[in-house]
């Protein structure tokens, strides 16, 4: 397999997590809850997929530094840390919500719900905002180990 072709799977996991979602949140507000449950199941998937494929690139291979012009690289950090912020916090969302769901506490996952969809719907543009910026506007930059390439050593 081209190694090369990973990112752009993974970003589209989390592109469509995000619109399965949308589409789960949507189908709670109809009142319709099992909808909502595989929806939500089939979202939380895709979003494992996607941190899967990342975190074992990231493990073996590295990530990619930026390779855009250096007018672009303090923006594009800060822009990035935005982004990690984001997707650390939805994923420990991402794990609280449903077990306040498999528990059955009902009211908590509601009020935690609206906040962890709202934090995934902010996530994933921002990730394919990254892929954009790293993989199809400008060339890549070398592939080294995750640290380095965060902060743009």
């Amino acid at each position: 397999m081209n190694i090369a072709i990973l990112p752009t799977i993974s970003t589209s996991f989390i592109v469509i997590s995000a619109v399965i979602v949308a589409f789960g949140w949507a189908a709670i507000v109809r009142g319709e809850r099992e909808k909502h449950q595989k929806l939500m199941l089939w979202g939380a998937g895709f979003a494992l997929a996607f941190f899967l494929i990342y975190a074992s690139r990231t493990i073996f291979i590295g990530n990619t530094t930026f390779g855009g012009p250096e007018s672009l690289k303090s923006p594009y950090h800060i822009f990035l840390f935005f982004h990690i912020t984001l997707a650390t916090v939805a994923a420990v969302f991402g794990i609280v919500t449903p077990l306040h769901a498999f528990n059955k506490r009902f009211a908590k996952h509601k009020r935690v719900g609206r906040i962890t969809a709202v934090i995934w719907l902010l996530t994933a543009p921002t990730g394919v905002v990254v892929y954009v910026l790293l993989y199809l506007m400008y060339p890549g930059g070398e592939t080294k180990p995750m640290i380095d390439a965060i902060l743009g050593t």
